[in-house]
């Protein structure tokens, strides 16, 4: 009933962005005008040269009535039977061409002023001529994806808003408990404010990173870089950085390994956000190992743990946006990111995991 209503131009639709007017410009009937005058002036074409063909056909008729036989006899032909029968097939075929142009062109006239408008649900029936239908499959497909897309960024403001949200939320009970008294105002509370802040630092810059990586406005600053020595210093990095108790890490990186053109604090980054993850999923028990192999023209990265792994059903969801498993007190957009610089250096990033029996992650890069 709701979606009857917008159609009727008597409410919003639900996907209309909230700050743009409804209705549009020119109202929530305009693709359908639109179709109407696509019609009208294809009517027109049709009759114009319609007009046209019936003028050639009676000169051709009337030269046929004038000329004269071989024996100077004139030719005694119906000209009016000739003449119906000329109309008649071509308004016959002015029909056929309609149907099978017209409609499906008229069509896509319409659905192309509704995703104007917004609303990216419209989509084409294949029907017609080959290129015809070509035309309406291939606009199917750009509907699917504005429709995708727009349905991510919605979720997408959602999730940015609710993870902006509880760092804030903290901070400001913090505060105003010791302004209240609840809470005594000394060190250990002013820290806990201080970290809440660095949380809230890291969120931003990680969408900022994000939001560059999918734009393509990545800036990369290229270089020739031994692979093995950036595993070996990330992994020393965290083991300077890390409290006691964690899990051990284990780089094996070949000394033979050749050089691979990227951005070394990028893929730094990929690294120790991997390594990190692996440590803090996997008991001082356990074992976190990274080993990097040369495959063909590219260069495999491992990073595994035997850790508690990950339940089936969520290993195709670790590299969505704001995904957090259990326990994790991250803010969900690591492997995200990491996925997206591993994609602007052209490689890939795939995850395997058993609940109970750890993860790995394997990314590649190109060989220079």
């Amino acid at each position: 009933m709701r979606r009857r209503d917008w159609r009727g131009g008597r409410s919003q639709p639900p996907w209309w962005p909230v700050n743009e007017p409804w209705p549009p410009q020119g109202g929530p009937h305009a693709w359908r005008r639109g179709r109407a005058r696509f019609a009208r002036r294809a009517g027109c074409f049709f009759t114009v040269v319609l007009f046209l063909s019936v003028i050639g056909a009676t000169t051709v008729l009337s030269w046929l009535t004038a000329a004269r036989g071989p024996y100077g006899q004139p030719f005694r032909l119906p000209a009016i039977p000739i003449g119906v029968l000329i109309v008649v097939v071509v308004l016959g075929l002015a029909r056929v061409v309609m149907r099978r142009f017209g409609t499906p062109l008229g069509d896509i006239v319409e659905a192309s002023n509704r995703v104007a408008v917004g609303d990216f649900a419209a989509r084409l029936s294949e029907e017609g001529p080959p290129s015809v239908r070509t035309v309406a499959r291939a606009f199917n497909s750009m509907t699917t994806r504005l429709e995708a897309q727009d349905a991510q960024r919605r979720h997408l403001m959602a999730d940015v808003a609710h993870e902006l949200r509880n760092p804030l939320a903290v901070m400001q009970g913090r505060l105003e408990g010791m302004l209240d008294g609840v809470y005594p105002r000394d060190e250990a509370q002013i820290s806990a404010v201080l970290e809440e802040t660095r949380m809230l630092t890291r969120l931003v810059e990680d969408l900022r990173t994000l939001a560059h990586a999918e734009s393509g406005m990545l800036a990369l600053q290229k270089e020739p870089t031994d692979l093995g020595m950036l595993l070996n210093e990330s992994v020393a990095s965290l083991a300077i950085d890390s409290t006691a108790g964690q899990a051990p890490v284990r780089v094996d990186a070949p000394p033979d390994l050749p050089l691979v053109e990227i951005d070394p604090l990028r893929i730094r980054e990929v690294v120790t956000n991997l390594v990190s993850n692996a440590m803090r999923h996997t008991p001082p028990s356990g074992a976190v190992s990274v080993d990097a192999v040369r495959r063909g023209d590219v260069i495999e990265v491992k990073v595994s743990d035997n850790g508690a792994g990950i339940a089936a059903e969520d290993v195709p969801k670790i590299f969505d946006r704001f995904y957090k498993g259990r326990g994790s007190r991250g803010s969900g957009l690591g492997l995200t990111i990491a996925r997206n610089l591993v994609v602007a250096h052209g490689g890939e990033i795939r995850a395997e995991s058993r609940a109970g029996q750890g993860t790995t992650i394997t990314f590649t890069l190109p060989v220079s």
